[in-house]
C-alpha cells in the first residue's frame, strides 16, 4: 500500500461521511447542514444565532443560507433574545424537533455501526489523535505564525 498523507487521510474520510449524510438527508429532502444544524440548536432554550457559527465551525455566509432555508421549511423560528437586544435566538419548531429526533438517531446508527466494527482501544487512540491534531491546530503549532507566504 502507498504511503497516505494524514491529511489525505482525513479529508477522503469526511468527504466519504460527508457524502454518505447527505445521500441520507436527501431522502428527506434535506442536506447533512441542515441536520448538523438541528442538532447543535438547544431544543429547550435555543440557541443564540452567533453562537450557532463557532459551535458547527461553518462560516456566517453559509450558516445564514442554512438558517433561511430552514426556516422557510418551518424547521425553526427566530426570535429576539431577551437578555441582548441586538441579538437572535433560534428556536426549533415543532416540525424542527422531529427532524431533529431524525438526524439524531442516523448519527446514533452511524457511530453504533463503527463501534460495531472497530475495538474499543482502537477507537480510544483514534479519539486521542484526533484530539492532538485539533489541539495542535487551534493552538497554532502546526505553523510557524511568523513564516511569511512566498510570493
Amino acid at each position: 500500500m502507498k504511503d497516505k498523507t494524514i491529511d489525505y487521510v482525513l479529508r477522503t474520510t469526511w468527504l466519504a461521511v460527508n457524502k454518505m449524510y447527505n445521500e441520507e438527508a436527501a431522502k428527506f429532502d434535506t442536506t447533512m447542514a441542515t441536520g448538523f444544524a438541528l442538532l447543535s440548536i438547544d431544543p429547550e432554550n435555543g440557541t443564540p444565532s452567533t453562537s450557532l457559527g463557532p459551535k458547527m465551525g461553518m462560516e456566517a455566509t453559509s450558516l445564514s443560507r442554512t438558517l433561511k432555508t430552514m426556516e422557510e421549511k418551518g424547521l425553526i423560528e427566530r426570535k429576539p433574545n431577551p437578555e441582548d437586544g441586538r441579538g437572535v435566538l433560534i428556536y426549533l419548531t415543532e416540525f424542527g424537533r422531529e427532524k431533529r429526533a431524525y438526524s439524531r438517531e442516523r448519527v446514533l446508527i452511524f457511530n453504533e455501526a463503527i463501534k460495531a466494527n472497530i475495538p474499543p482501544e482502537k477507537l480510544k487512540h483514534f479519539f486521542e489523535v484526533a484530539d492532538v491534531i485539533n489541539n495542535m491546530i487551534s493552538n497554532k503549532k502546526i505553523y510557524n505564525q511568523n513564516e511569511h507566504i512566498l510570493k
